[in-house]
């Protein structure tokens, strides 16, 4: 009697790549995209606006964001068309790095302050030494499926989720 699990080595390598051959084919290809260059090498370098902040970071406002969430939760099932607002704890700020320079005359000492600029091949650009976005204090969700349990759990969540705000800080309400 011979059992399945004693076929002679060729026999089972070929049973075991028959019955793995999707898991096989998965992991070659995942491996396949690690190995995938991405773009950024030595030679490559991606344009970078003044500042070295991209798009979004320049562009930031909590009405665009306001939308891009409507725009997202309105594909919730069962949401119907989603209104949201957000209220802002604290603003976006950007901290440039400066040089001052007091100079003592006299009995008066002038403090003069001037932001640090250095030249690129783009151009100039001020030196940023931090950003820090919008802390957000609370949300409000308005959509005709807010009264069912399930879209407002599905919403609460979503929200949650992309604005990091807790879960009793987002208000899932009805609207018409």
């Amino acid at each position: 009697m011979k059992l399945p699990w004693k076929l002679p080595g060729k026999d089972r390598m070929s049973d075991l790549l028959r019955q793995y051959r999707y898991v096989l084919i998965v992991a070659a290809a995942g491996l396949a995209l690690l190995l995938w260059p991405a773009g950024d090498g030595p030679g490559e370098q991606s344009p970078e606006p003044a500042g070295g902040l991209t798009g979004a970071e320049e562009d930031f406002s909590v009405e665009a964001l306001e939308e891009k969430l409507a725009r997202a939760l309105s594909q919730v099932e069962g949401a119907g068309e989603v209104s949201v607002i957000l209220t802002v704890e604290q603003g976006m700020e950007r901290v440039l790095a400066s040089d001052r320079t007091a100079e003592q005359g006299g009995d008066t000492t002038s403090l003069e302050e001037q932001t640090v600029i250095i030249s690129t091949g783009a151009g100039e650009e001020a030196v940023l030494i931090t950003q820090r976005y919008p802390t957000f204090q609370g949300a409000l969700v308005v959509c005709p499926g807010g009264d069912d349990p399930a879209v407002q759990l599905v919403l609460t969540r979503a929200m949650a989720a992309l604005t990091g705000l807790g879960t009793d800080r987002i208000t899932v309400c009805k609207g018409s």
